[in-house]
């Protein structure tokens, strides 16, 4: 009789990343910078006023002043487990959304995406395709093994997000959470360091000037250009 135990693979001469050290990040049409809520709050609130539905998967929201905007800011980026920034669309100059690296885990190599808030100015822009790419980048580069994208399994367009973006569907953990005195089921994607070269060739495609037409409006699609990397696709959508 085989006794032999399956023990999983070898990861051989294993070293844990780095944590993010909170330094601006900055692609072709996206600048991701550290999120300062003196110099961002007042910005960012003029961009999500009037649209409440975007804080209606997020644990806190919508902000009824600049002053409440600011302050949760502010705790955000003095939070040392949370790595927080503000995103700049090159194209326009304007300031448009917030996301974060959260959970970071070095020592199994570990780290999410996420609080990702993206007002309308910026939403369906190549500059916020680009900031997840170049936080991808950066997690991937700095050695993590990794890379998780987690949302509110109600929440569609997030999910389709995610497998635009080329992470893949691992389930949904039933009833992971209560969030403003609601159920909350999360849904689970992810990337592995295996699949990065593959995933950031398609973002260097896509990415590429030339495939846009003068109106900025894509010729060839991300989930094209993904598809064939992940390992496993939403059922839901």
């Amino acid at each position: 009789m085989d006794n032999s135990k399956q023990l999983g693979a070898p990861v051989p001469d294993w070293t844990p990343p780095p944590v993010p050290c909170r330094e601006r990040l900055e692609g072709r049409y996206a600048k991701l910078e550290p999120l300062d809520a003196d110099a961002h709050a007042a910005l960012l609130f003029n961009e999500f006023q009037g649209h409440d539905t975007l804080w209606d998967y997020m644990p806190d929201g919508p902000f009824a002043s600049s002053s409440q905007l600011h302050r949760r800011l502010r705790d955000n980026a003095a939070d040392p487990s949370l790595d927080f920034y503000a995103i700049r669309d090159l194209d326009t100059g304007r300031l448009g959304g917030v996301a974060s690296f959260l959970r970071i885990a070095p020592a199994a190599g570990s780290i999410e995406l996420g609080f990702i808030t993206l007002a309308p100015c910026l939403q369906g822009t190549r500059a916020a395709t680009e900031a997840f790419f170049v936080m991808m980048d950066w997690a991937f580069t700095a050695g993590y093994r990794r890379f998780e994208w987690k949302c509110n399994a109600l929440n569609m367009a997030s999910r389709r997000a995610a497998q635009r973006l080329g992470l893949s569907y691992e389930g949904v953990f039933r009833q992971a959470a209560v969030v403003k005195g609601r159920n909350r089921d999360t849904a689970w994607f992810a990337a592995t360091d295996a699949d990065w070269p593959a995933l950031r060739e398609a973002y260097a495609v896509w990415l590429n000037p030339a495939n846009f037409d003068g109106q900025a409006r894509q010729r060839e699609s991300l989930s094209d250009l993904t598809a064939l990397v992940r390992v496993a696709s939403d059922p839901v959508l």
